[in-house]
């Protein structure tokens, strides 16, 4: 007989299945994990009001905890390296207002303090963050 089987023979395809598996894997897991990503961790109370205007997300975010930290993008920042980190992102993006998360329960002074050391590094323009949430009529 002349047949011979080839059973020792070596695929050469790729087999992809493992690969588009870790993909799909991977995108999830990004898919999940992003949103978290754009929202700091500091959890701040705002004070609500009725009537405010949209936030918009060009601008630079400060959070004032009621324990009186400040968090600049994100970031903790000391009281002394405000005006310098202030300096620096107004120097990237002149035209941009500050716009001021203090908790609800953080003491009036430490907003005050904070606005004058960015006022002596230079910025303008202040807003301050409102809950967007209506709050009962009195």
């Amino acid at each position: 007989m002349a047949l011979k089987r080839k059973r020792n023979t070596v695929i050469s395809e790729i087999n992809i299945t493992p690969f588009t598996d870790v993909v799909l894997v991977l995108l999830i897991i990004f898919m999940i994990t992003t949103p978290m990503l754009m929202q700091p961790g500091i959890k701040v109370n705002l004070p609500k009001t009725q009537i405010s205007d949209s936030e918009d997300t060009s601008n630079i975010v400060v959070l004032i905890s009621k324990n009186g930290y400040v968090y600049v993008q994100g970031k903790q920042i000391h009281d002394s390296n405000i005006a310098d980190v202030m300096r620096i992102l107004m120097s990237s993006h002149p035209d941009k207002a500050v716009i001021i998360k203090g908790d609800k329960e953080v003491q009036y002074d430490c907003i005050i303090q904070f606005m004058d050391k960015a006022k002596k590094a230079g910025i303008t323009k202040f807003a301050l963050a409102v809950d967007k949430n209506n709050i009962s009529e009195n």
